[in-house]
């Protein structure tokens, strides 16, 4: 008579389970890489519109005076419309801001950004980040 020890079948069970392990795995699905797909996806989406909300940016930060651009954020751009969207922080700072777009400053922008195609500034009072201090304003992602 055979005697088996703990160990014994410890070891059994251990070799059944590598070989069922072995038997039962499959092949792992051979899926597309995501590499390309993200360049492509960047190329077309991000980078055009990066582009054009840059040039917007950029004549919008030469343009607006600095008092009043402190308490102003860029909230989109739509290429479709041709609308920017502008959110102001205090009702005073808005009506400043439609004041000065009624004095030529939209046709002034407008003449600027003529080839990433704005056509018009759309302004909403909101806030864009937390906190009272200006000098500890934190944006706040939504």
């Amino acid at each position: 008579m055979m005697r088996h020890t703990c160990a014994n079948d410890a070891m059994l069970a251990d070799a059944e389970l590598k070989r069922l392990a072995r038997v039962k795995r499959s092949a792992p699905v051979p899926t597309a890489a995501l590499g390309p797909e993200l360049i492509s996806f960047f190329k077309h989406s991000v980078q055009k519109r990066q582009s054009k909300l840059a040039q917007v940016a950029e004549s919008w930060g030469r343009l607006v005076p600095e008092l009043i651009n402190e308490h102003c954020s860029l909230d989109g751009f739509s290429p479709k419309t041709g609308t920017l969207t502008v959110v102001v922080d205090s009702a005073s700072h808005l009506y400043e801001l439609k004041q000065l777009l009624l004095a030529g400053l939209q046709q002034q922008l407008t003449l600027a950004c003529g080839a990433s195609g704005l056509r018009k500034v759309s302004l909403r009072r909101g806030r864009w980040y937390d906190g009272d201090d200006p000098s500890e304003r934190k944006v706040r992602f939504a």
